[in-house]
């Protein structure tokens, strides 16, 4: 089923909360579906693909189309003892996903819980959190390009790396992700050693189990970033920038206290939330453009904030972690 919206509302497809629209909204809930709109000309430029909103940022109405899938399913098309094959519709909510797989006792995605989001975009995206990358848990993308062709990726030429993949490379923005393809472990296995995890865990004083860490990873997100239904987010809005290991060592003798993650014998990573930290800016306002009081590297809609707002917002927050640490912090959020 195709539906298109004329002058269609924004408001529940962008997590910042921006009161846009768009000149056309069609929405679609199979491959074949979305084959036809490719391939009958009915689309004109500008038009652009969207998941669930969570990692986008408006400046303004946009004036062409948007398109966004419904294709939700979870086959499972391989199982033995030790772990599962499962294809994914690119429109399933994330978080569905992995409550589906904790229910299912699947390890391997209950770190990115509640990240906000589609499977597509995940998968586009490469999200991560607590010591886990989508992309460790990939095994293939099928996508659609803009003829109408379906393509499938193996995990080895997606080009994953730290929130980048093929399909982020402008030359490949005209890839439509339709269905991703996950291997999970059957056989117990937790990741507990980024951030607090395991701090939380024994406070709970509970038996270690999936559904124990799912819900310790919520209670620490839900306690450090604030509800998007409540004011308005992206999540993390800078990407941690990687420098060289000479810039690293001179920044690590005026800022003795500065955390960091090796990435390799000629390159660091160095938070921008404790940079944007240092440079004063957490929980500061700008209007109704904000930096959220316990996260730095999250900006938020106060109320009311224009897009143009909190673009203005990052650019002089940019600025300033040039001119004290000498990095260029790169926005993770797409401007549309």
């Amino acid at each position: 089923m195709i539906n298109r919206y004329e002058n269609y509302p924004l408001l529940a497809h962008n997590t910042f909360g921006m009161e846009v629209s768009t000149a056309r909204f069609i929405e679609y809930d199979t491959t074949e579906d979305l084959q036809t709109l490719l391939t009958s000309g009915e689309l004109v430029e500008p038009w652009l693909h969207i998941g669930g909103g969570s990692n986008l940022l408006f400046l303004s109405n946009y004036p062409g189309t948007l398109l966004h899938s419904l294709i939700r399913f979870v086959e499972v098309i391989h199982e033995d003892e030790a772990q599962v094959c499962v294809r994914v519709g690119a429109g399933m909510v994330w978080d569905d996903f992995v409550a589906y797989c904790v229910e299912r006792n699947w390890y391997g995605a209950e770190n990115l819980s509640l990240i906000p989001g589609e499977v597509g975009a995940a998968a586009v995206q490469n999200i991560g959190a607590y010591g886990v990358e989508v992309k460790d848990l990939i095994q293939s993308v099928e996508v659609m390009d803009a003829s109408g062709k379906e393509l499938l990726y193996p995990v080895t030429e997606c080009r994953y790396a730290y929130r980048h993949s093929l399909f982020k490379e402008p030359r490949m923005n005209h890839l439509i992700v339709t269905s991703v393809t996950f291997v999970l472990s059957k056989i117990p296995a937790y990741n507990l050693s980024y951030g607090s995890i395991q701090e939380e865990l024994n406070k709970r004083g509970e038996a270690l189990s999936l559904s124990g860490v799912r819900n310790t990873i919520i209670d620490i997100r839900c306690s450090k970033l604030p509800d998007p239904a409540v004011m308005g987010n992206a999540g993390s809005f800078f990407m941690n920038p990687v420098v060289d290991r000479a810039h690293y060592e001179k920044l690590k003798e005026a800022y003795p206290d500065m955390p960091h993650y090796e990435v390799d014998a000629q390159r660091v990573k160095i938070p921008a939330g404790w940079m944007i930290d240092r440079c004063g800016w957490k929980g500061k306002s700008v209007g109704a453009a904000g930096v959220h009081e316990k996260q730095a590297l999250v900006l938020v809609n106060k109320g009311g904030a224009t897009g143009t707002e909190i673009a203005h917002l990052a650019a002089e927050i940019q600025e300033s972690v040039a001119a004290r640490f000498g990095i260029r912090i790169t926005p993770e959020v797409k401007f549309v």
